[in-house]
C-alpha cells in the first residue's frame, strides 16, 4: 500500500545531508514551508546551497535557517526585499555566498529538470554580467541564452491539501514555485494543511501528481475558506 504520510518531523527531514541543495517554496513568507525549514534547522544539516525566490523575511522561515548559520549559498531572483535583515548583514560580513537568478529562468530551469529536458535557450539576461561565461545563439535575428536544468537534491514546499499517495493541490498565490520544485528534487518533503481520503482530492485540481512527492506531513494552521 503506497502511503507516504509520515507523523513525524524526524521522520520528514531523514537522510538531509551537509552540503544538499535545497529548494524552497515560497513567494516571501506566502507558500513558503516554515514549518519544513524549522524541521530543518533541528536535523542539523549544514552548509547548505538554497534556492529560492526570496532571501528571506524577519527572522523566521528561510531567514531563520540563514541565521543559526545553516546556509552557505543561496541562489534567489530577489536578494533585497522590503525586511531581508538577516541575509545582509550575513552577506555584508562575507560570510554567505549570492547568486542571482532570474524569477522565470530559475523556475523554468527547475521544470525542466522535472520533465527530462536538459537545456533550453531564453532572451533574459543576454548582454548582462547573468550571460558572461554562457552560450548565445540567434534564432530569426534575436539572441538567446542557453540555460541548463537545475535540480535539487530536496525540495520543501507547501500544499494545501494532500493524499496519502503524495497528490496535491494549492491555494491561490501559495501555488508559486512549489510544483516546478516539487518537480525538480530528488527527494520532495511537502508539509499539507490538510490530509484527505484517496479519492477524495478532484483530479482537475491536483496540481503536483504523487509521483513527484516522497513525504507528506500535516500541518495543519486553519480551516479552508468556503467560497
Amino acid at each position: 500500500m503506497i502511503d507516504k504520510i509520515v507523523h513525524s518531523m524526524a521522520e520528514a527531514m531523514a537522510g538531509i545531508r551537509d552540503g544538499s541543495i535545497v529548494l524552497i517554496g515560497g513567494f516571501g513568507s506566502i507558500g513558503q514551508p516554515n514549518a519544513l525549514i524549522d524541521g530543518l534547522i533541528e536535523q542539523g544539516a549544514r552548509d547548505l546551497t538554497v534556492v529560492a525566490n526570496n532571501a528571506g523575511v524577519g527572522h523566521t522561515g528561510l531567514a531563520r535557517l540563514m541565521e543559526v548559520g545553516r546556509v552557505r549559498k543561496i541562489i534567489c531572483s530577489y536578494p533585497r526585499t522590503s525586511d531581508p535583515v538577516v541575509f545582509e548583514g550575513l552577506y555584508r560580513a562575507g560570510r554567505i555566498e549570492l547568486e542571482v537568478m532570474p524569477q522565470g529562468t530559475m523556475a523554468e530551469r527547475m521544470r525542466a529538470a522535472g520533465a527530462g529536458i536538459p537545456a533550453f535557450y531564453t532572451p533574459t539576461s543576454v548582454g548582462t554580467k547573468l550571460a558572461e561565461g554562457k552560450e548565445v545563439r540567434e534564432f530569426s535575428g534575436r539572441k538567446y541564452v542557453l540555460e541548463e536544468a537545475f535540480a535539487g537534491d530536496v525540495a520543501l514546499i507547501e500544499a494545501w491539501e494532500a493524499d496519502r499517495w503524495g497528490n496535491l493541490t494549492y491555494r491561490s498565490s501559495a501555488r508559486n514555485f512549489n510544483p516546478v520544485m516539487a518537480m525538480a528534487a530528488k527527494l520532495t518533503v511537502a508539509q499539507a494543511q490538510h490530509i484527505v481520503e484517496l479519492g477524495g482530492l478532484d483530479p482537475e485540481h491536483v496540481t503536483t501528481p504523487g509521483i513527484f512527492v516522497d513525504r507528506v506531513v500535516h500541518v495543519p494552521y486553519g480551516e479552508p475558506v468556503v467560497t
